[in-house]
């Protein structure tokens, strides 16, 4: 599967000469130009890794940067024109992985952009499921491995309580009894249904695990032994 990066830049022809650099080297790309555009892409889409222009039209970069890092742990590279160092610390300081001074070579952004794919998978594959998660509970969203997963209500809570509880054993009738405002009203499938629904979700994301266990006769657990 390629890596696919997120491009957030207002100049066209900066956006251009990344957009062809990065697929010339097997990489998909996505392109907006403003930040407030770039929440969407990040909620409905796959996303490896972002490029991320300081200097945007609708909202400071670094500020964008601090609301990604809420939820995600994306890999996010810089772009800004200014030479202070200030600003490329701080950028570093809130959660960039790197940055990259305009004007720049394409040709050295591509490289910077496949080293810290590279680290990222990395930090990614020896991680366990005790920081593979992080929930937003003002959001009622959930992120897996720093992608915030589409999760429908009962899904989130139902996720929410295999996470605040790793390795507990929970029954349907516990699940429906937390979860179902009317419990009375469901059926036991209906909870079997979900957790299918919520093992496809993570498997997208990490298709080399299988966190969900089945206890049968008993119910289901999020595994803590990895």
């Amino acid at each position: 599967m390629k890596h696919r990066i997120l491009i957030v830049d207002d100049e066209p022809s900066i956006s251009d000469n990344i957009q062809f650099v990065l697929e010339s080297e097997g990489l998909e790309t996505i392109r907006v130009a403003t930040g407030l555009a770039a929440a969407p892409i990040l909620d409905q889409e796959r996303v490896d890794l972002i490029i991320l222009d300081i200097g945007l039209p609708d909202i400071n970069g670094l500020d964008l940067l601090k609301e990604i890092r809420l939820t995600r742990e994306t890999p996010i590279i810089l772009l800004t024109a200014r030479t202070a160092e200030i600003d490329r610390v701080l950028g570093l300081e809130i959660g960039a992985d790197d940055y990259v001074a305009k004007p720049f070579s394409p040709r050295e952004l591509a490289a910077r952009v496949k080293a810290v794919l590279r680290r990222s998978h990395s930090a990614t594959a020896s991680k366990t499921p005790a920081d593979a998660f992080a929930i937003n509970t003002s959001k009622r969203a959930i992120a897996f491995f720093g992608t915030v997963l589409e999760l429908s209500k009962y899904e989130y809570e139902i996720l929410r309580r295999f996470i605040e509880r790793k390795g507990h054993v929970f029954s349907r009738e516990q699940l429906m009894d937390l979860v179902w405002e009317q419990p009375e009203t469901s059926l036991d499938r209906t909870v079997d249904a979900h957790i299918k629904n919520i093992r496809a979700k993570l498997r997208a994301v990490r298709p080399d695990l299988e966190l969900i266990v089945t206890h049968r006769g008993s119910g289901y657990s999020l595994r803590d032994d990895l």
